[in-house]
């Protein structure tokens, strides 16, 4: 074999250009191995595709033209596992995908090996034989070490440019255009784009000294009326599926104008000496730069609200009604910034995807857009949006692709996505008031995190069994000081209500690290190891005891609020909270409040807590594992950091380890522990989380309805065994790959991405 390995290398290096070394690649191995056929499949990675781009065996007019998304077949699992996958019969496995094109339905047995450079996947090639069979080691390790070879000779076509034309050949025989960006809410949506624009751009208006201080600022008082009439229909309009709750973001909007805020701002800048305009983009050029220059991305995406905002109250100092754009009976709607008042613009039944060039997942947008189950993709920066208008669109919510003028085949694939959505959401919806409980019988409580007044409402209709964990740190990050206690406590109120008779966890400050407030800077080399949650609330007795005190009082009558301390690294910081939080209590009592004391628990977030976990449970009601910042330190990646990114999973061996520990340490105790964070909400780890012993999971509402699906179509015993399988394995990727085999042999794959 050593000879033949030679001989190929050499004559793959001495051909004339990188496709004829393919081509001869292939040939030689489809007859060093004597099998049938042989072929090569190179990632497009701005597309998620892996295209054929040589073959000995399979249709050789399929070259250039075949393309198999990343997370499809047995080609996208090789590249998903990282490592070569042997089975005797291909037609046979779960992940087995027809392409039709390639005409490879005589064959069965199927040998495929990742092609990687420096860690990155470049491909996959695979062989393949008419007669089921497994290929045997020393063919295995031919094709590994094969691979090895072809990923140099990939790695420089990819340098000296090679590469990227010969895939751009294969895009060129495709109909649609392909984009991506950040997923915003879940979906499929099919439709055609309509594109928005801003009426004025109001940082071009100029200063002007006005005629009449008096009549400017009438006009500016008539502009702000007919904005808040504008808001208050356009409330009205919105879906009646959409709960109050969310409309009362259209509340926000009308308080930011108030003319004890706002207005009183802008009539101020008149009086200086400025027309209304003038005066108008003033006051919104300092909001909107006060919030950009904060660290939080949710404040720097409150900056948009305000644009919006002004633009509309530009509108009508211009005296120029807005125009309505035409919309389509499927509209994708399409801008530079889509805001809320946009989409409730839209008519009923019309709005079927949302593309925002700019904006995250945290925007008010996407929030609404994720109430409102329209799919929507934001953050799509490079995107010719404004070359979009009544262009058909396919938007992808769950990866954040949009595809433009979809070909035939690709328009058909999607429909189908679609149906399966449906038939997914209907089965979700008949689940929804029914319990997360195993086929033999284990229960398993599913909680909320939440944050916004606009979750409260998606969090019930998600069927909700409570708030697991409530960032209370989103209401200072709104203001401009320290919100008062009668503030804290009626925001505490109102959550508390809405939620009871159902538990609410309210966890305390927790700033710092990625969360500095505006009025509060902390300025640090290392912030997520600094001065960051418990630590600066024990340093600020003041403010702790204000919080815990509105806690507090709001729980009056209603009992159903736990209070839970982050960040907890030593049991010295537990005993100083307790102190504080029994002062408070005594406190309120006095202030003549009939409360009770409530639940106290710690978040198991950092190592050194996973190692006292038992010692904590001792002292606490209940433990609650914080599992995005615990991950981040287990395994010292900084998730917002896009050089380490890939190496961030919370199914690491080692945070698994982790979890299973602070199960057994808070039982041992006879505590409830719970989980909150992306892995509670992740299907292919609910299984793992279940059979660890977890008592109940905290995540975002959007997920719960797949969460359960999974509880409640396996068995704790087959939960059990997973989790004893994927203990054996030594990396994350083994490990996941595993849960979604076991998923898609389920019949569940659909719950990770329809079509699965």
């Amino acid at each position: 074999m050593l000879t033949i390995l030679r001989h190929i290398i050499q004559e793959v290096t001495s051909a004339q250009d990188f496709r004829e070394a393919l081509d001869i690649m292939v040939k030689r191995i489809a007859n060093a191995l004597a099998t049938q056929a042989c072929s090569i499949f190179l990632l497009d990675r701005h597309h998620g595709e892996y295209v054929l781009v040589a073959t000995q065996g399979l249709n050789p007019q399929a070259v250039g033209k075949v393309r198999v998304p990343i997370n499809k077949g047995l080609i996208g699992l090789v590249g998903e596992r990282e490592e070569p996958l042997n089975i005797d019969d291909a037609t046979k496995h779960p992940r087995f995908y027809r392409v039709p094109e390639i005409k490879e339905e005589a064959y069965r047995a199927f040998l495929g090996t990742p092609v990687i450079y420096h860690r990155q996947v470049l491909g996959v090639l695979i062989v393949q034989q008419e007669d089921p069979r497994r290929y045997d080691e020393s063919e295995e390790a031919f094709l590994v070490t094969l691979a090895t070879q072809l990923a140099a000779i990939i790695a420089h076509a990819e340098a000296t440019g090679a590469l990227a034309e010969l895939l751009q050949s294969s895009k060129e025989k495709r109909h649609e255009l392909i984009y991506s960006g950040v997923p915003g809410a879940p979906g499929i949506g099919m439709g055609v784009g309509v594109v928005v624009y801003a009426p004025y751009d109001l940082d071009t208006i100029p200063d002007r000294e006005p005629d009449s201080v008096e009549a400017e600022i009438q006009l500016l008082e008539a502009a702000f009326s007919a904005v808040r009439e504008d808001l208050r229909l356009l409330s009205e309009r919105l879906y009646p599926a959409l709960p109050p709750e969310e409309r009362a973001l259209f509340d926000v909007y009308q308080r930011i104008l108030d003319s004890a805020d706002m207005g009183k701002e802008v009539a101020d800048a008149i009086r200086a000496g400025n027309w209304a305009p003038g005066a108008l983009r003033e006051v919104i050029q300092a909001h909107v730069r006060r919030l950009e220059s904060l660290d939080n991305e949710y404040m720097r995406e409150r900056a948009e609200d305000i644009k919006d905002l002004g633009q509309r109250v530009l509108t009508y100092l211009q005296k120029n009604d807005r125009t309505t754009p035409q919309y389509a009976e499927k509209t994708i709607l399409i801008g530079e910034s889509i805001t809320p008042t946009d989409l409730a613009e839209v008519p009923e039944g019309y709005l079927a995807g949302v593309i925002s060039a700019k904006g995250s997942g945290n925007s008010h947008v996407a929030i609404l857009a994720r109430a409102m189950r329209v799919p929507t993709v934001m953050g799509v920066g490079d995107t010719p949006i404004y070359e979009l208008q009544d262009k058909e669109i396919i938007v992808d919510g769950y990866y954040g692709q949009i595809y433009v003028s979809p070909s035939p085949n690709l328009r058909t694939e999607f429909e189908r996505l679609i149906q399966e959505e449906k038939k997914l959401d209907a089965a979700l919806e008949e689940i929804r008031d029914l319990p997360a409980v195993t086929k033999d019988g284990q229960r398993i409580g599913l909680l909320v995190n939440t944050g916004l007044g606009a979750d409260i409402s998606i969090s019930l209709a998600a069927g909700a069994e409570g708030v697991g964990l409530y960032r209370t740190e989103i209401p200072f990050l709104m203001r401009d000081r320290f919100p008062s206690g009668e503030e804290q406590r009626i925001i505490y109120r109102q959550l508390l209500a809405s939620f009871a008779p159902r538990p609410v966890i309210i966890r305390t400050l927790d700033v710092g690290g990625d969360k500095p407030l505006p009025y509060f800077p902390i300025k640090e080399d290392n912030p997520f190891l600094g001065w960051r949650g418990i630590r600066i609330t024990l340093d600020h007795p003041e403010i702790f005891l204000s919080q815990v005190r509105a806690m507090m009082r709001a729980s009056e009558g209603l009992n159903n609020m736990r209070i839970m301390l982050p960040m907890i690294t030593d049991a010295t910081e537990v005993d100083e909270a307790l102190r504080l939080l029994r002062k408070a209590y005594t406190e309120v009592r006095d202030e003549g409040y009939d409360v009770e004391m409530p639940q106290i628990g710690v978040m198991i977030e950092v190592p050194s807590a996973v190692y006292q976990a038992r010692v904590l449970a001792k002292r606490v009601d209940f433990l609650s594992v914080g599992s995005n910042d615990l991950t981040q330190y287990i395994l010292a990646v900084d998730r917002n950091n896009p050089r380490v990114a890939n190496l961030y999973d919370a199914l690491h061996p080692a945070v698994l380890r982790a979890l299973i520990q602070v199960v057994e340490n808070g039982h041992q105790e006879g505590k409830h522990v719970s989980i909150c964070g992306e892995v509670a909400g992740d299907p292919v780890a609910v299984l793992l989380l279940l059979a660890m012993g977890f008592d109940s999971l905290s995540m975002n509402a959007s997920s719960i309805g797949r969460v359960k699906w999974v509880i409640r179509h396996f068995t704790h015993k087959k939960a059990a065994k997973l989790l004893h399988e994927v203990l054996g394995m030594e990396n994350a990727v083994m490990i996941r790959c595993h849960m979604e085999l076991a998923l898609e042999r389920a019949g569940l794959g659909n719950l990770i991405r329809a079509g699965r």
